[in-house]
């Protein structure tokens, strides 16, 4: 019988904020209601901007929250052969092709190229021109082998190719507009996203499903925010053959300029507020749960 696992997955590159609270108190919530599990991991890939010193901020605001989960924490930069190992079997099936093109070489094509009316995805980013995609395999050993930087995008048009029909999942929550029940994906709205890096095996996007996968979470809790990336989650759970989980996207908690909060603002920072004399129950309160 499998048992309901629910998961918290901050990234320690800064102090968590009500947003934060929210999601891992729901989190916790939901996961006791089913009789299930609580899991913490620490999603610091990004090692530059991570540090230990935000992580233990981190642990020590979800233990003043009153939080227990399930020891290990699962730490993404200790699992680099996992992506890795995802990766390559997306490059072995020529899902994946290497995109040499840096920021400044993509805003130069968009502003001197690109058609006006060129594509974005839902967070408002032009797409990716993908003119690496059909880049001659000795083109690319040839400039990987000089040292050049890249990042490996997912062929998105291929991989839709290799699926049968768009993919769907359970939401048990709603998406930004009403969406809830059964939701179908479109992962082409986001264009050849990335998926690892040259230095780091794996983008948010591959790390999410593979860590999901490996922890047996049945039930994904997050903000809404990530509502329309879940359709590329699960196409890269059906191209790797991975375990769906149903989702479950709440809502955010936003400033009084009504924008999402974000850990630069000092304001609604767990650790500010502990500070400052507030107690837990001050923050669930705050929060509405």
């Amino acid at each position: 019988m499998t048992v309901p696992t629910f998961r918290f997955a901050p990234s320690p590159n800064g102090d968590l904020h009500l947003g934060h609270a929210y999601s891992a108190l729901l989190n916790a919530r939901m996961a006791g209601e089913a009789g299930g599990r609580f899991l913490l991991r620490m999603e610091d890939i990004d090692i530059e901007r991570c540090t230990p010193d935000f992580e233990r901020g981190i642990l020590d605001d979800l233990t003043w929250l009153g939080l227990v989960w399930e020891r290990p924490v699962r730490r993404q930069s200790e699992h680099f052969d996992d992506y890795s190992e995802a990766l390559q079997r997306l490059v072995d099936e020529d899902l994946a092709y290497p995109a040499f093109m840096s920021r400044g070489e993509v805003r130069a094509w968009l502003t001197e190229e690109a058609p006006a009316d060129w594509p974005r995805d839902p967070d408002g980013v032009p797409f990716y021109p993908s003119r690496d995609r059909h880049m001659a395999q000795r083109e690319r050993d040839a400039r990987i082998s000089t040292g050049e930087g890249y990042s490996w995008r997912l062929d998105i048009k291929e991989a839709l190719a290799r699926v049968r029909g768009r993919p769907s999942w359970d939401e048990t929550g709603m998406g930004p507009a009403g969406e809830t029940g059964l939701v179908v994906g479109d992962p082409a709205a986001w264009g050849d996203v990335v998926i690892a890096r040259k230095d780091v095996p794996g983008s948010y996007n591959l790390c999410v499903v593979v860590d999901d996968a490996i922890q047996g979470v049945t039930d994904v809790v997050r903000g809404r925010d990530l509502f329309h990336a879940t359709a590329v989650h699960r196409l890269l759970q059906d191209l790797l053959g991975l375990p769906v989980p149903s989702y479950h996207h709440h809502d955010l908690i936003l400033g009084e300029d009504g924008r999402k909060l974000s850990k630069s603002r000092r304001d609604t920072a767990l650790r500010a507020l502990r500070e400052a004399g507030a107690t837990a129950g001050d923050v669930a309160r705050m929060i509405g749960l």
